[in-house]
């Protein structure tokens, strides 16, 4: 690993994976954030062992001025505070420099929402698609297709999650999913009538093996590539454009629609495996716009009322 004192960030690493259960894309991440922040440091003379809020604030700096997104250079920040809280708790260096710097101001974007009617167009189709193909005894994928986008709509689960599902995830009458999420952390999540009965008519169909999407990669089980794909490929014959449609977005159907249909904000949180509130809370446009309608219809001044 290119820049100064390698081993401090790779003992960082070690404890990320082995006590926060730290994915390898997460880890990998951090390697390449930190070194570049490490090799920042050797440029100016300096270690993570000896670097205070002035460098550090340079290299944010440095940052900006490679034209770097806010929502980058904060994920950036975040890695080296991080690294550095890590430094102090292993008593590596008695002061945490990133203490008083404030993160890069960033916009939070609302997601892409497809409407409940889109999103039923597409189950429509799925579904007609997957009766068609089953009444010829081909197309394995079709049904597979269908059943992965009644899941995804009926749990917000993220993509990782869903492809990777195993078979024992699935409660014995298939009315609930065990879900491991982001570091390990359990959920149960209950399934609605249509995506308990496509699964378990898609269950009699498949051979045995631990996946409930299996697939012949080295990970054994569809790639989130596959499906993406797959679903692009479903919204076009839907007459729904390719671009707005991916797995993510139908995470964010699935919490805006139910935030417009009244669930309350901590409910959603724990549906969609949040492990704080404040990444929840992106969805409260939903919720702002419910109150807005509310106080133009009912407010006693409202035009509406005239």
């Amino acid at each position: 690993m290119s820049g100064p004192e390698p081993h401090l960030i790779e003992a960082f690493l070690e404890m990320m994976s082995a006590e926060r259960g730290a994915a390898q894309n997460t880890i990998d991440a951090y390697r390449r954030d930190l070194s570049d922040y490490a090799a920042f440091l050797g440029s100016r003379g300096s270690r993570p062992s000896a670097a205070d809020k002035t460098l550090i604030t340079a290299y944010l700096d440095r940052l900006h001025a490679e034209g770097l997104a806010a929502s980058s250079s904060a994920r950036r920040l975040s890695a080296v505070r991080q690294f550095h809280k890590f430094l102090c708790a292993d008593a590596l260096r008695g002061d945490d420099p990133t203490r008083i710097i404030a993160s890069p101001k960033t916009r939070r974007d609302l997601p892409e929402v497809l409407s409940i009617e889109e999103v039923d167009r597409m189950l429509a189709q799925a579904e007609l698609e997957a009766g068609a193909i089953a009444d010829s005894g081909k197309g394995q994928g079709t049904l597979r297709l269908y059943v992965l986008l009644e899941l995804a709509y009926a749990t917000g689960m993220r993509v990782s999650e869903l492809v990777g599902l195993k078979r024992s995830a699935v409660t014995r009458d298939a009315s609930f999913l065990h879900i491991v999420g982001k570091g390990g952390r359990e959920r149960i999540v209950p399934l609605n009538d249509r995506a308990r009965d496509a699964v378990r008519a898609y269950l009699e169909t498949l051979l045995p093996g631990p996946f409930l999407f299996p697939a012949d990669g080295a990970d054994g089980h569809l790639a989130r590539q596959v499906f993406a794909r797959d679903l692009k490929g479903l919204a076009a014959r839907c007459g729904i454009s390719a671009a707005r449609v991916s797995p993510h977005v139908l995470r964010h159907a699935f919490a805006s629609h139910l935030l417009a249909g009244g669930a309350d904000l901590r409910v959603v949180q724990t549906l969609l495996g949040h492990a704080d509130i404040s990444t929840t809370q992106i969805y409260t446009h939903v919720l702002d716009e419910k109150l807005r309608v509310l106080v133009e219809t009912h407010h006693p001044l409202s035009e509406q009322q005239g």
